[in-house]
């Protein structure tokens, strides 16, 4: 079988009917006949002519499906090598699921938190339950906890399974993240000054409103970028 300098696998980009080739852990397949891959481009974030080792590690399926396709040549070791650190590398080894599980297993709290702060506070406004408006504070408490647990996570998961690579949702999570945080700060520590901020809509008060209230659309936007990392919506 050929073996493949990087330079040359990025030949077979299947741009102008040339063949499309892709590499994992040192094997180079021919993926010409995916329908997933006609283009050269899979899912709109994956180029063919590239060595998939570190990609593969964040996609919704596992390396054994480029098995189904013929094997045509050998990658240059030094191409495929990982630069992980030894202490992590065999901690990954002993327990693989902390690769790809930290973040999925910790971003469900913040977005549910999130939610229940925004709901919990508009069922106050219409019912005037006072223990309703009590969970919506423990909610934005333990929003913050775990939207800094999350941001953790998700760092760690960018850097070790994209290669900390600019990707465009992660450019927009990034920021969001960290207003999320920030608001969920301003407005627990104006809940616990001010508790009876959600008592009379007025004046000041409607930017706490606000704030609370924007938890929501915050939440739904970074969820919907993290999402498309995992399950990329395929256009014809």
């Amino acid at each position: 079988m050929q073996e493949f300098e990087i330079a040359e696998l990025e030949k077979f980009d299947g741009n102008e009917g040339r063949p499309v080739y892709v590499a994992y852990k040192g094997k180079v397949y021919d993926v010409t006949n995916s329908k997933l891959w006609r283009s050269g481009l899979h899912m709109k974030r994956h180029h063919a002519g590239q060595d998939l080792t570190v990609d593969i590690q964040g996609a919704p399926h596992e390396a054994d499906v480029l098995e189904r396709y013929p094997q045509v040549g050998t990658l240059k070791k030094e191409a495929v090598e990982l630069e992980i650190p030894q202490p992590l590398a065999w901690l990954l080894a002993k327990v693989p699921m902390l690769r790809r599980h930290p973040h999925p297993m910790t971003v469900h709290f913040p977005i549910v938190f999130a939610f229940s702060t925004t709901i919990f506070n508009i069922l106050y406004l219409i019912t005037g339950i006072k223990s309703l408006e009590i969970t919506a504070l423990h909610c934005l408490g333990a929003g913050i906890l775990f939207t800094a647990v999350a941001i953790t996570t998700g760092l760690y998961t960018w850097w070790l399974n994209y290669m900390a690579q600019p990707l465009r949702a992660v450019k927009i999570k990034m920021p969001l993240s960290m207003i999320l945080l920030l608001v969920q700060i301003i407005a627990f520590f104006w809940r616990l000054t001010v508790p009876d901020v959600m008592d009379s809509i007025q004046g000041v008060n409607i930017i706490y409103l606000l704030l609370v209230v924007s938890l929501f659309p915050i939440v739904v936007v970074i969820g919907w970028f993290g999402a498309s990392l995992t399950f990329p919506v395929e256009h014809d």
